[in-house]
């Protein structure tokens, strides 16, 4: 996969083995597919949009040896317009948060070019944003209707039981056994969003490595404790006298 000069950092565990379908097993079958109509994905935060174009991505660097492209659009990533030139020419585009640019004119204009390009040269490419292509607000009219010739599915937020399971496939990944009781023990006590639940998955593997403990219930329930004592939040509404 090719990777941006630009310090983003591409998720060596995004792959489809590793997402939980949920209600989601159309939009799974049809990314795993080898259609070439360019696609767009939306949903809201943490419904798994970064994970499934890193995914595809992977899936064509094993499959064909080629580097797929992937570039996130957010502001926070930085990234110029003039980095996507070129890119047409690999056997996929992968562009996130392609709503992150609405209203900019050179970034829409852009976008219009890639994609008639990958037209021409039957490059696939595929989009991911909040929104569906024609609730966005864009200012190039031209775009506007690119966009809209889209595939697009809609990704759904998991519920508790895919939750669950999205839970076991991160701990797998990292070499961790997590129990379906323990899962649900963590989904009673903790914001139930996915980046929410995965990055406190990841600081429960680090405390239970320098623990040498197995995540078993009460270990969790000590480590939480020991969050919410150590948060800021915490520290600061203590009064002098409390130290």
């Amino acid at each position: 996969m090719k990777q941006l000069p630009l310090g983003v950092r591409l998720r060596t565990g995004a792959r489809f083995a590793g997402f939980a379908a949920g209600a989601n097993a159309e939009v799974l079958a049809a990314l795993r597919g080898s259609g070439r109509d360019p696609q767009w994905l939306w949903g809201g935060p943490g419904v798994g949009k970064t994970h499934l174009l890193q995914a595809v991505c992977a899936a064509v660097d094993v499959a064909s040896g080629a580097a797929a492209a992937y570039f996130p659009l957010s502001r926070a990533a930085g990234l110029p317009p003039g980095a996507l030139q070129g890119f047409e020419r690999s056997p996929i585009v992968c562009l996130d948060d392609v709503d992150a640019v609405a209203g900019d004119l050179v970034w829409e204009r852009t976008l219009f070019s890639l994609f008639n390009a990958a037209a021409d040269l039957g490059t696939r490419v595929v989009f991911a944003a909040q929104a569906p292509p024609r609730a966005v607000e864009w200012c190039l009219e031209d775009w506007r209707s690119r966009a809209a010739a889209c595939v697009v599915y809609q990704l759904r937020e998991l519920d508790d039981a895919g939750r669950i399971e999205a839970l076991g496939l991160r701990a797998a990944q990292r070499g961790l056994q997590l129990p379906t009781e323990t899962a649900e023990y963590l989904l009673r006590r903790v914001p139930r969003d996915l980046n929410s639940l995965f990055d406190l998955l990841d600081e429960l593997d680090e405390a239970s490595l320098a623990a040498q403990r197995r995540l078993t219930i009460p270990f969790i329930r000590d480590a939480l404790e020991r969050r919410e004592d150590t948060s800021p939040s915490r520290k600061t509404s203590r009064t002098p006298a409390e130290g």
